[in-house]
This record gives C-alpha cells, sequence and structure tokens, in this order.
C-alpha cells in the first residue's frame, strides 16, 4: 500500500516531528500484536495519500517507545492524537471507520 506516506516515529524524534511540526499531525499509537491497530493502519494509509500535503501521518509503536506512550497517558490501543502546530487538539481510542476519522480531519484542516 502506501506505506511510504506514513511517518514512523520514535521516542527520540517524537519532539522534533511532531510537537515542534508544522499544521495538523495525526499519531496513531499502535503495536504489532494489536488487531484493532492491524485494522486501522490501512485506512490511515490511505488518508495519508489522500491528504498529502496538508496533513502528516505518523506511527508510533507503544512497546518500542514507552516514553512517549507514556507522557500522553496511552492506556489503550489503537489510540490516535491530533497535534495542530504542535498543540495536542484531540483524541480518538479504538479502531474507528474510516469516515470518523476523516471528520476529524476536517475539523482541524
Amino acid at each position: 500500500m502506501a506505506s511510504d506516506k506514513v511517518l514512523h516515529i520514535t521516542d527520540h524524534d517524537f519532539e522534533e516531528q511532531v510537537i515542534k511540526g508544522k499544521g495538523l499531525i495525526l499519531v496513531d499509537f499502535w503495536a504489532e500484536w494489536c488487531g484493532p491497530c492491524r485494522m486501522v493502519a490501512p485506512i490511515l494509509e490511505e488518508l495519508a495519500v489522500e491528504y498529502e500535503g496538508r496533513i502528516t501521518v505518523t506511527k508510533l509503536n507503544v512497546d518500542e517507545n514507552r516514553e512517549t506512550a507514556a507522557r500522553f497517558g496511552i492506556q489503550s490501543i489503537p489510540t490516535i492524537l491530533f497535534f495542530k502546530d504542535g498543540s495536542r487538539v484531540e483524541q480518538v481510542i479504538g479502531a474507528l471507520p474510516k469516515s470518523a476519522i476523516k471528520g476529524k480531519i476536517q475539523q482541524y484542516l
């Protein structure tokens, strides 16, 4: 699919990529073993292509990056945090349909 459009981030580059980032940035907190996370992944890849140049879609593996997950109180995955110009503006938990995620994107563009 279009996974080259989705940026994989870590504890080490979260600050640079998200907090100092410009525009609307989605951060998908996920893990390999999480079934619902695997359901959301292709939706986020599609949205990354659809909104290319207007949003940034990122993924952060919570098993490998516990510091950032703890910093934002992530207790359930998948969780998507929306950041606008470095400020957290929205959080959604669970495997939402594409239309619901798209609605949130439209709200903040």
